[in-house]
């Protein structure tokens, strides 16, 4: 499965603060559904650190249209965050995303509710 652009290097900054990567990709399932990401560049990671869980899904944005990409990030992200919810709800979802993209996207009041990492 390909990895996502920014994969290796999300992975590697949750390592060096500390968390404990626990699955790549994390698999989620709910009401006899497996969600996976898409083959083409998404992954999620699963990591612990103290008694805390998170779930991250990382997106690149390299289409042409940023808003398509947006879209298209937080279809998923919601449909993971019920999935979790179902599975383990203990588990925080987290969205990564480049910074130029949060800022330039995710920084107005609509948006500001999605949890990034």
């Amino acid at each position: 499965m390909a990895k996502d652009v920014f994969h290796i290097h999300v992975k590697e900054a949750l390592e060096k603060d500390g968390w404990a990567i626990t699955d790549d990709p994390y698999v989620l399932r709910a009401e006899e559904i497996e969600y996976e990401v898409d083959l083409g560049a998404e992954k999620l990671i699963a990591a612990t650190k103290a008694n805390e869980k998170i779930a991250v899904e990382v997106k690149s944005f390299l289409r042409q249209s940023k808003v398509y990409e947006m879209h298209n990030a937080l279809g998923q992200f919601n449909t993971y965050a019920f999935a979790l919810k179902s599975q383990e709800p203990s588990r925080t979802l987290y969205l990564a995303v480049p910074e130029n993209i949060y800022l330039e996207f995710f920084q107005r009041a609509q948006l500001r509710f999605v949890p990034l990492c």
